[in-house]
């Protein structure tokens, strides 16, 4: 016998061992997006966070409506002011809309990072589920981010009922 027909039948030995070994693999996948948009904990972050950060939510608004009725009134007697007090109403316009986007940059900046937070609380839980129920159902790998995949290794909705409880 050649070497290289040697090499080949290897090869193929190999191969056809590596191939029934995949075969008996059992595979999952999360969709992980899915836990987060529909788990019950998730769900109950996204209420926790609008509930903290509603106050500040509603200033913002009434903030906006106080600017917009100020401008409305500017154009809507601006002809008819005198020069003094259309200045002074189009500086505290002004000032309004600085303070606006600050306020409004903050708030975006306080509800990203807390909405991080909770991300973080939901993620662990998550994971942590991912993996019980991965050992106790004895899968060999279970993915969270694919290009594609089969609907029958799709245990989203499984993890979803075990984060119910």
């Amino acid at each position: 016998m050649s070497k290289t027909w040697l090499k080949s039948l290897l090869a193929a030995v190999l191969l056809v061992t590596s191939v029934s070994s995949l075969a008996d693999m059992k595979i999952g996948f999360v969709n992980t997006e899915r836990v987060f948009r529909e788990a019950p904990i998730a769900l109950a972050a996204q209420k926790k966070l609008e509930k903290e950060f509603a106050p500040r939510d509603a200033d913002l608004q009434k903030m906006a409506k106080q600017a917009k009725d100020l401008q409305s009134q500017l154009e809507k007697d601006g002809a008819t002011l005198s020069d003094n007090d259309r200045r002074n109403k189009e500086r505290d316009l002004a000032n309004l809309n600085r303070e606006y986007q600050r306020s409004l940059r903050e708030f975006r900046e306080d509800l990203n990072l807390r909405r991080n937070e909770e991300l973080v609380k939901v993620q662990d839980r998550a994971r942590k589920a991912i993996q019980a129920y991965g050992e106790s159902e004895k899968y060999d790998v279970i993915l969270e981010d694919a290009v594609y995949f089969s609907p029958k290794i799709d245990i989203t909705d499984r993890i979803i009922r075990i984060l119910s409880q």
